[in-house]
């Protein structure tokens, strides 16, 4: 059986539409400065139909670029680097909790109202779900997540100290630029799916370019750009 294309009932074109999201999301950018960067090349779409995009097709996106790389992503289960950040949604303080593996992939992206035993726990088992267990688990000392670490009997995997978990304090920084950008969130469900969304987009397009030469790095952002054009392409 043909698998219906998801753009099937729009006018524009598909790679409009994936140009558009991949702005918006990748970069720290708002809805009407996609529009205009758009309406440069050429492009007349409204503010509003970016953010229709965004929310219909941004999931389907990021779970088809989930599906591509989970299968490479053995090494995921050597290094996971854990930690919470502080978001704001009216006024009223959430965490948003990643796990980030040893090489900057960000696992898994999760929203919650508290930062307790309870909090941690729920979150270590969903990441754990999809992604098996790790064999080091660097951390914080924040006590929830020893807490949950014996409950779940991992705490001979913890690993704390003053800089071992840079990977993760790193890793915010580009989410951190997208939230100032959207001048924040006023919902938890949103925020959740924007955080999965931007995690998987940020998975494929960062290349550690510090690390590689500028060949290669070109060659990795040919192939992710690439990869990116050809989704929900079939």
């Amino acid at each position: 059986m043909t698998k219906r294309s998801p753009f099937r009932y729009f006018k524009t074109s598909p790679e409009i539409i994936r140009l558009a999201v991949m702005l918006y999301v990748r970069f720290p950018l708002s809805l009407r400065n996609v529009e205009d960067l758009l309406h440069e090349r050429g492009i007349d779409v409204s503010h509003e139909a970016v953010r229709f995009w965004w929310h219909r097709f941004g999931p389907m996106f990021a779970a088809e670029i989930r599906k591509r790389r989970i299968q490479g992503m053995c090494s995921s289960k050597w290094r996971w680097h854990l930690d919470e950040m502080f978001v704001k949604i009216n006024g009223r303080r959430h965490y948003l909790w990643r796990a980030v593996d040893h090489e900057g992939e960000v696992l898994e992206s999760f929203v919650t109202k508290t930062c307790d035993k309870k909090a941690a726990l729920k979150f270590l088992k969903k990441a754990m779900r999809k992604h098996g267990r790790p064999e080091v688990i660097v951390t914080d000392r924040l006590r929830s997540y020893g807490a949950a670490l014996r409950e779940i009997g991992a705490t001979d995997r913890q690993e704390t100290g003053r800089w071992l978990n840079n990977r993760a304090e790193n890793s915010h920084l580009p989410f951190r630029r997208r939230e100032r950008a959207m001048l924040r969130f006023r919902r938890m469900r949103s925020l959740q799916k924007f955080a999965a969304v931007h995690a998987s987009v940020y998975n494929l397009f960062n290349s550690e370019r510090s690390l590689s030469s500028r060949s290669h790095f070109k060659l990795n952002r040919a192939a992710a750009l690439t990869e990116w054009r050809g989704l929900c392409a079939e």
